[in-house]
């Protein structure tokens, strides 16, 4: 077992784990600490605590020192200059007319490098752009591409819930999320119902997927025949999922009627755990849309 404390450089960034070293150290405390970009400024998340060997990068670096009220104004400076980064860069991009989109500008805490966020379509050649900001910022210059994800984690923004987004404000990495998801829990297949604001599936379908499996497993399907406890048979019309409830369209004397049931009034065929929800032709068209999409993304993020 090693004693570690978690680290965080971003909201809703990554944690790493720092050898505490004797500092008396806890959660919400600002540490410096060296990363592979250098001296860095970081967040406490998580108390000290101990870990098995096999959850730490070794070697495993310390805490540098806990940061000084010195260390907290050369940080609050650092933010200021990455607005002022930020302009300058828009200006060099648009002289430069390469077909960027500029994200956001991040120094290290030592200055020793300034890095630039960006999205493109495709691969850019920012090679002139960078000589030309090394001359303007006198220190090592990186222009990263990242993906619709990443923007929309770092800019932040309104989700449909009314909440800000988990991936700006606690999620710290991006899940893989399905369109059988979406399709599990009875939603539309529409890309505007169940896309995110940075127009990729919603993250949060990954959020109910287990629980929407395991109360689907109890229910019957849309076309299925079903008896119900009181001896009728009828074919279902419509599930409400999380009510456990059913819509039966079952004969009655002379003519048929439409009663709905609790899933435990009903006798069917059980679907076993592996099964896959049914998908009509025209949600299929949809399917494909939104699955080459989903796959144009990942190449794009990569």
């Amino acid at each position: 077992m090693i004693k570690v404390i978690g680290v965080r450089f971003r909201t809703a960034g990554k944690v790493y784990y720092f050898d505490p070293m004797k500092f008396d150290i806890h959660r919400g405390n600002h540490v410096i600490v060296e990363t592979a970009r250098g001296i860095e400024y970081g967040t406490v998340v998580c108390d000290p605590r101990e870990v098995t060997d096999d959850k730490v990068i070794q070697p495993l670096k310390p805490v540098l020192r806990i940061a000084t009220e010195k260390d907290d104004e050369q940080e609050n400076s650092n933010k200021i200059k990455e607005k002022e980064a930020f302009k300058i860069c828009l200006e060099k991009i648009k002289k430069h007319d390469l077909d960027m989109k500029l994200i956001d500008a991040e120094y290290t805490f030592d200055n020793n490098k300034v890095l630039f966020y960006f999205t493109a379509d495709g691969r850019i050649d920012f090679r002139e752009l960078v000589k030309d900001l090394a001359s303007v910022f006198k220190t090592r210059i990186e222009l990263r591409q990242i993906g619709v994800r990443d923007e929309t984690k770092i800019i932040g923004g309104i989700g449909i819930c009314g909440r800000p987004l988990c991936c700006h404000t606690y999620l710290t990495d991006f899940i893989p999320v399905s369109i059988k998801m979406a399709k599990e829990q009875n939603l539309s297949l529409n890309p505007t119902k169940i896309s995110g604001v940075c127009g990729r599936l919603m993250c949060c379908l990954k959020n109910e997927e287990e629980i929407y499996e395991e109360l689907n497993r109890k229910l019957p399907s849309n076309g299925d025949y079903v008896t119900t406890a009181d001896g009728l048979k009828g074919e279902v019309t419509s599930i409400n999922i999380l009510r456990q409830q059913v819509k039966v369209l079952v004969e009655v004397d002379d003519g048929k009627e439409i009663r709905e049931y609790h899933v435990d009034q009903l006798k069917f065929k059980k679907k076993h755990k592996n099964h896959k929800p049914e998908v009509s032709e025209k949600e299929l068209k949809e399917l494909k849309h939104l699955e080459e999409r989903e796959a144009k993304s990942k190449l794009d993020e990569n």
